[in-house]
């Protein structure tokens, strides 16, 4: 049974429909004392980190999710999900963030870019990968949509499975043993971003 972690903070239907579409059973759990029964967990979000934070704090959640990650079963954070496993983000802030991942989130740096861009990153766009289960089936560059204006900086190189060009060159999909994350969003992303889930489940 997969959970997709509730914290009034995230697209869950169209989560919820791509692991249907995938014939995979999943609930939508918003009860921190559930989150350990499950056989896999996804992390999602949408909005600002601090607010996300805040909602897990108030919940209870913060807690049960480090100790789901202690339980070595696997965890997936996307978009903002995934920019709230890492220790810290200087949106609105800075603001603590799970801690789970070593490095911290922060705002595109627009003076490095080689020529003028929006922010937000917004649309399809390349994630050259490494050698990951989480992309088995997949070239090692493929497409997948975008919708963010922070991005994580990994504190350590080894936990870098996935970075996108967007003025520069930024992390985009992390694994640090059974916690993993990636910045775009796979349910909005195709057959490319099913397929990603599918080696979720298959993990």
């Amino acid at each position: 049974m997969i959970g997709i972690c509730d914290y009034n903070m995230g697209n869950l239907a169209s989560v919820k429909n791509a692991f249907t579409l995938l014939g995979e059973t999943v609930a939508v759990e918003s009860d921190p004392e559930k989150l350990a029964g499950y056989d896999r967990l996804i992390l999602p979000g949408v909005g600002a980190f601090g607010d996300a934070m805040e909602h897990l704090r108030e919940r209870g959640m913060d807690e049960a999710l480090k100790a789901y990650a202690r339980s070595g079963k696997p965890m997936l954070g996307i978009c903002l999900g995934m920019q709230l496993l890492f220790e810290s983000s200087e949106e609105f802030g800075p603001n603590p963030g799970l801690g789970l991942i070593s490095g911290k989130v922060v705002a595109f740096d627009t003076a490095k870019f080689d020529h003028p861009l929006k922010v937000p990153h917004m649309g399809w766009n390349r994630m050259f990968t490494k050698d990951h289960p989480l992309f088995a089936g997949l070239d090692e560059a493929h497409y997948l949509y975008f919708v963010h204006s922070f991005h994580a900086v990994a504190g350590e190189d080894a936990d870098i499975i996935g970075e996108t060009e967007y003025g520069y060159r930024f992390t985009s999909a992390v694994a640090h043993e059974n916690v993993m994350g990636i910045q775009p969003h796979p349910e909005k992303s195709h057959k490319n971003g099913l397929q990603i889930l599918k080696n979720f489940i298959n993990l």
